[in-house]
């Protein structure tokens, strides 16, 4: 156990997880990395992330089903919507971070988590 929070990734395309992962590596963060929306929901019985950054366009079961699904279990987690998909077609959520990610992007929503 390092003592540093825990963020979910759930992301199916391993360039944008590696981006996302050293992002939220230099932020401070631990990372689970799910590739898609059933792997992440497996691993809720394992994790309690403070910050999720979902994809919405994921194979199997979509990342709006994922993003209702982590908000019901975990209702405190700080929930990142990140797509490619207009910012307008997002479904609620804490942040938006479109595509193409930037570090500097993402260290503004952090700040937010730790508000």
């Amino acid at each position: 156990m390092t003592g540093r929070p825990l963020a979910l990734v759930v992301e199916d395309a391993p360039d944008q997880a590696a981006l996302l992962r050293r992002y939220l590596d230099r932020e401070g963060f631990d990372v689970f990395i799910a590739r898609d929306a059933e792997s992440a929901i497996a691993a809720f019985p394992e994790i309690d992330p403070v910050l999720a950054v979902l994809d919405l366009i994921l194979p199997g079961i979509s990342g709006q089903e994922c993003a209702r699904l982590v908000q019901e279990r975990f209702p405190d987690c700080f929930l990142v919507i990140s797509s490619v998909l207009d910012a307008a077609d997002y479904p609620p959520a804490d942040a938006a971070l479109p595509k193409p990610i930037t570090g500097s992007d993402l260290h503004a929503i952090v700040g937010r988590v730790r508000r």
